[in-house]
């Protein structure tokens, strides 16, 4: 077929181009954005009457919670690779917008993020890797869009409350440091701020946080609201002329490419703020495809935001692959481009920021969608999807049934782009292997003597894209090593005197924040060590637990030794454990079962079959008090498990049926400061 296309497309001859789509189906048409049939039965792109509605981008978002995680342990070159494939112009996705969690201490899908305040008189804005992230989005494109949003808060914050509205100007203050910071410590420009994600929004708030943005200089950062759904906001704004006022995007999570009514009054900016979340594979791919042009033929909505950017935590956490790309193996260097990256170079390569809708965009007869795009410069984008309802199903919300067969669509451009002569043409086939085409380009398409007018030949879940601009793209690096497992022995003594990242490598937080640390009280062999940091449970977003816990190895071990040195740092109720077999992180973290082997500055210690210890396999007394190192070591071989202290046998065969495999883990009683230092495991799958 592709053949062919290139064959006619060669004859310069204006003929039946192939091309397939999916599409919503035969639902109403908005009015404003009706697809203006020609007398023959065309689809018509004309300016004449004006444009439509101003395109903001199309991007991804980093964090909620900490799904870039393994990224940061990429070695070179593997690491800029990924990073040029989403973020570099004209080479892959070329996203035009990244969104990043403000970290805020607490779990908020797939893991913890740390807050740059993780107390009321410290700051720190070089822990985690959101900053280093937005910096490297920076220096690949310039013009990238920069978002913040929190997920959850420090619990300093709530004053004992799980509330962050407690006291709105120290919320506000908080959240203004971090845009202060960014720019001072890393020269980064915050262009949008949000509120509170998917949780309740407080009117007051967002007024002294304008107010508090423009006290320190901040007038050109925008608020974004309220990340959740359309209606409460949109009508707030319409009956709150101040509110109306300092509220410059309406943003909604999953609108199933619609929006309502009252959004559409207050003529705001409106954007599908968070959207996708699905597999990526290729109806993972149809879903992103699908959605990013109906978000605007059916919702208005002129800026579409991916969760995930890339699927860089554990596969078995909460969500796996959920992100435009995968890129899970920072110990083999293995990554995978998959095809949602190149379903957005189908927009975001021949797009920017600032170029306007046409008004003529709308649904195809036999299903499918345009839109069309122009830069007021004489460039014009189209991007036709054909995408089945099987094959382009998004993980939330609900997608009624609607059909797509195949079609011929004529397209004829009228007002300012009757003259074009030509057309670069890009083709994107979902589905079967055989038949499978991603982001291939295609001879151009030549209009001199068809009176702008051109058919395309229509099936199911394909893409066009068709564009005055020759810029476009598909970049390549050599194929990446091969995947591997966690290595099966691994060790990790947390000597760094400089991290780099606050984090140490591989270790996913899942509940509480670990971080290296320099300990003064020792010169020797703990100088340097791994620290639990939070002292008070944060301002949940998620169901934390109420143990920290950090993650780390292959879901699949079964067989497992580990050990790891220990200091617990609270007299009398504090505690530490290590586990092998944890089966479950992110937000289920709170019902995690696994083999954890606890002790206690009291004295005591503990074997469990949970990490919320309600499941008792063992306990007794022990020579354990805090200020002072133990060596704890777990094995578990079958059915089986035994414990060491200070190498000296403790407990042993005790019988572990359940989980059969799991992770590896490292964690504390509650919410307390303890060290963890030469971490050694050897497992086997």
């Amino acid at each position: 077929m592709a053949g062919w296309l290139l064959s006619a497309s060669r004859q310069r001859r204006v003929k039946a181009m192939t091309a397939a789509a999916g599409s919503a189906g035969r639902a109403a048409v908005p009015l404003l954005l009706c697809a203006l049939l020609a007398p023959g039965g065309a689809y018509v792109l004309d300016d004449s009457d004006g444009l439509g509605r101003e395109f903001d981008g199309i991007g991804a978002v980093s964090g909620g919670g900490a799904t870039s995680r393994l990224l940061v342990n990429y070695p070179e070159p593997y690491r800029s690779q990924i990073l040029d494939y989403l973020f570099k112009p004209n080479f892959g996705a070329s996203l035009h917008i990244l969104k990043v969690e403000i970290g805020g201490d607490g779990q908020t899908t797939d893991g913890t993020e740390p807050s740059h305040m993780h107390y009321a008189l410290d700051e720190n804005y070089f822990r985690g890797y959101e900053w280093w992230l937005m910096k490297e989005a920076k220096k690949r494109n310039p013009n990238i869009t920069l978002i913040g949003l929190p997920w959850s808060f420090p619990g300093w914050l709530g004053k004992g409350f799980d509330w962050p509205y407690v006291n709105l100007q120290l919320t506000a203050y908080y959240v203004v440091t971090w845009i202060v910071g960014a720019k001072r410590y890393h020269d980064l420009d915050i262009d949008y701020i949000g509120i509170w994600n998917e949780r309740s929004y407080n009117a007051n708030y967002i007024r002294i946080l304008r107010k508090m943005l423009n006290s320190q200089g901040l007038q050109q950062v925008k608020i974004i609201a309220s990340d959740n759904l359309w209606e409460s906001i949109s009508a707030a704004m319409l009956l709150d002329a101040e509110l109306f006022k300092v509220v410059d995007v309406i943003g909604a999570h999953y609108p199933g490419t619609h929006s309502v009514k009252d959004a559409r009054l207050t003529g705001k900016k409106l954007w599908s703020s968070e959207d996708f979340s699905t597999l990526n594979s290729d109806t993972g791919a149809g879903c992103w495809g699908r959605i990013l042009n109906q978000n605007y033929v059916n919702g208005y909505m002129t800026s579409t935001i991916a969760w995930n950017l890339v699927a860089s935590y554990y596969e078995q956490l909460p969500y796996g692959r959920c992100g435009l790309m995968t890129a899970q193996e920072p110990w083999s260097g293995h990554y995978v481009v998959e095809s949602p990256v190149w379903v957005s170079a189908h927009t975001t390569q021949f797009t920017q920021p600032g170029w306007y809708y046409l008004k003529t965009v709308g649904h195809l007869e036999k299903g499918g969608s345009y839109v069309a795009l122009t830069d007021g410069l004489g460039n014009l984008t189209i991007i036709i999807e054909t995408m089945s309802h099987k094959h382009s199903k998004c993980i939330r919300p609900f997608l009624p049934y609607f059909n797509v067969s195949q079609q011929f669509a004529t397209f004829v451009l009228k007002g300012s782009f009757s003259e074009i002569p030509e057309l670069q043409v890009w083709y994107t086939k979902l589905g079967k292997t055989s038949e499978r085409f991603l982001f291939k380009q295609l001879d151009s398409l030549w209009l001199l003597d068809s009176n702008g007018s051109f058919t395309l030949k229509l099936q199911e879940d394909e893409l066009f894209t068709l564009t005055t601009l020759t810029t476009g793209r598909k970049g390549s690096y050599l194929l990446p090593p091969k995947s591997q497992h966690f290595p099966s022995t691994y060790k990790d003594d947390f000597n760094v005197d400089y991290p780099f990242f606050s984090e140490a490598p591989n270790f996913a937080d899942q509940t509480g924040v670990f971080e290296y640390f320099t300990n003064m009280e020792d010169p020797g062999e703990h100088h340097f060590t791994l620290r639990q940091v939070l002292n008070q449970r944060p301002i949940t977003w998620a169901a934390d637990a109420s143990n920290t816990i950090s993650i780390i190895g292959d879901y699949n071990w079964t067989n497992l030794t580990i050990k790891c040195d220990v200091y617990i740092e609270t007299p009398d109720t504090g505690g530490v454990f290590i586990a092998g077999r944890v089966n479950k992180g992110g937000i289920l973290i709170r019902s995690a079962r696994g083999i954890f082997f606890w002790i206690f500055a009291n004295g005591s210690y503990r074997v469990t079959g949970d990490l919320a210890g309600w499941i008792i396999y063992a306990l007794g007394r022990v020579e354990v008090i805090a200020k002072k190192w133990y060596t704890l070591t777990l094995t578990i071989k079958g059915r089986f498990a035994s414990g060491m202290l200070n190498d000296k046998s403790l407990w042993t065969d005790i019988p572990v049926n359940f989980p059969k495999n799991g992770w590896a883990a490292i964690g504390t009683h509650s919410f307390e400061f303890a060290q963890f230092d030469n971490f050694h495991v050897e497992a086997t799958r």
